[in-house]
């Protein structure tokens, strides 16, 4: 296709879904968002970015109504998260004579649920576009703004739920996602956003191949400096330090069974104490490795026969690092459960212990229990977990301070690291990715893991019960990794944080909102001139 002979052919396409109505429009705005699910992992189809928004950006373009706007955005959502989160029902059918009545709400519901933030996005959009007569490059900035609004929303609101924004699909461009140094994942999506919406911006009355160039330039540079910020930097490791990262891959319908518990335990410990295990300093475990409840007080004489298990295999000088739930009592002598992580010696001792403090709603705690129906109740099988007190810096024998993450704590930009005080050399990310079987759901969860390393700059050590474990340096790069659905072990050393901490680890999400806030000051500074003409 010629230059001169694209904007006609872009025209046609876009009356198209500008003169949709009824049905037809919504079910092309839900095959829009499924389209640019295929953008984030394991996809990682990037182009279809510049199918999928645009197409919104038309379809919102022949609405005059915000009623019409709504049910756009909505119908986008819901197609983009059916497909982006089937595997969330996946974890039902581990029990699905107990769970089935909440299959319809896992595969539906909830991207119902989440679509009613993206149907409000674009009904602000919508009417603040007709209000103010945005057309061009603010027309597209505008909803770039609307869409990246409602990503902070949903990772923040009602506990947050941050999981496949869009600027994920740039794991694989190392490049690139050197942006989130800067910006963090809101900041790469504001960007991959307003340069994925360029092809739909009109130059005079006709749509123009010229915006989305100008926005590929951009990404060239961006890549450009990425490359720069990478070249010849994380490379080295922390001498001293040689970790066993375990991956038992024991099925879910397995892990708790009571006659399978001491069987799963013992394969953990022969795994472990393979060949090379003279050579390793610290050998790490899943989440919920010890299917057993441990204590933080090593003098417990509950727990000491399995401490004397556990420790058997806990390298002289360095740890055994695993997963288990604990259990205590409150001041008002009541038992309280959490879920945590232990550093236990070769001597005996627990060195360090951790509790989880970002608790998955309806799966380690009812929120609102009092109110729900018993039907509702049984999701959360027996007590509520309680929530540990948040980020720190937990102090290892024989390795440098880590920042404790366990399962899906990792999802969230920003609130990875202790805020004051030491800061850790690198973040520990212990998970059990095995309700999901073989689905895109742990490809997902893998991939956000490598936003974090590049966000906070410092080297991710993961290790999931049915994968992906591996280690992230603090660029991005995928030091060493184990496959999905594997079981085995990774010996690898531990990287070296990056020299410099990134402006977003410094200050958060201070720097995407900056971004948002100059990009809207630009838009009513257009709408302003336009006045004033």
């Amino acid at each position: 296709m010629s230059p001169a002979a694209a904007p006609p052919r872009l025209a046609l396409l876009a009356g198209r879904f500008i003169d949709a109505r009824g049905w037809k429009r919504l079910g092309l705005a839900a095959l829009a968002g499924a389209v640019a699910t295929l953008a984030l992992p394991p996809a990682h189809a990037l182009p279809l970015l510049f199918i999928a928004f645009p197409a919104l950006a038309w379809l919102l373009r022949g609405s005059g109504r915000v009623r019409t706007d709504f049910a756009i955005g909505f119908a986008f959502a819901v197609g983009h998260h059916v497909l982006g989160l089937y595997w969330i029902s996946a974890a039902l059918f581990t029990d699905i004579g107990r769970f089935w009545f909440m299959l319809p709400f896992a595969l539906v519901g909830l991207p119902a649920l989440l679509g009613l933030f993206l149907g409000a996005g674009t009904a602000a959009y919508g009417w603040l576009r007709r209000r103010f007569g945005l057309t061009g490059w603010a027309e597209a900035a505008a909803l770039a703004l609307a869409w990246v609004a409602v990503e902070y929303a949903r990772g923040h609101l009602f506990t947050g739920f941050p999981w496949n924004l869009i600027g994920y699909g740039w794991t694989p461009v190392l490049p690139v996602l050197q942006f989130a140094s800067l910006a963090g994942i809101y900041g790469l999506s504001l960007l991959t956003v307003l340069v994925a919406l360029l092809p739909a911006t009109r130059v005079g009355a006709q749509p123009s191949w010229r915006p989305a160039l100008a926005g590929l330039a951009v990404l060239a540079l961006v890549a450009g400096w990425g490359g720069w910020r990478m070249a010849g930097q994380g490379l080295e490791d922390v001498p001293g330090v040689s970790l066993r990262i375990v991956q038992p891959n024991i099925p879910q319908a397995l892990k708790w069974k009571e006659d399978a518990k001491i069987g799963n335990l013992r394969r953990l410990v022969d795994m472990s104490g393979a060949e090379g295990w003279d050579r390793v300093t610290h050998v790490i475990w899943p989440e919920t490795a010890v299917p057993y409840f441990l204590s933080s007080d090593s003098a417990n004489p509950d727990q000491l026969p399995l401490i004397r298990l556990l420790t058997q295999i806990a390298p002289p000088g360095g740890a055994l690092i695993t997963g288990a739930n604990r259990l205590a009592r409150d001041a008002a002598g009541n038992f309280v459960y959490f879920n945590s992580l232990f550093a236990l010696t070769s001597g005996g001792q627990v060195a360090a212990s951790f509790d989880k403090f970002h608790l998955v709603p309806f799966g380690e705690y009812l929120p609102l229990r009092s109110l729900l129906p018993a039907g509702v109740k049984a999701v959360a099988a027996g007590a509520d977990f309680s929530a540990g007190p948040g980020p720190r810096a937990l102090s290892l024998p024989g390795a440098p301070a880590a920042s404790p993450l366990i399962c899906y704590e990792v999802i969230f930009p920003g609130a990875v690291m202790p805020r004051g005080g030491e800061r850790p050399h690198w973040l520990l990310n212990l998970t059990n990715d095995a309700w999901y079987g073989q689905t895109a759901g742990p490809h997902q969860h893998f991939a956000i893991t490598i936003v974090r390393a590049v966000e906070e700059g410092v080297p991710l050590v993961r290790a999931a019960n049915t994968g992906i474990s591996g280690v992230i340096d603090a660029y991005g790069r995928v030091r060493g990794s184990l496959p999905l659905g594997d079981s085995g072990n990774l010996d690898i050393s531990l990287p070296q944080r990056a020299v410099f901490v990134p402006l977003y680890a410094d200050y958060g999400d201070v720097v995407p909102s900056l971004m948002w806030l100059a990009l809207l000051l630009a838009i009513v500074g257009r709408v302003w001139r336009a006045k004033g003409a």
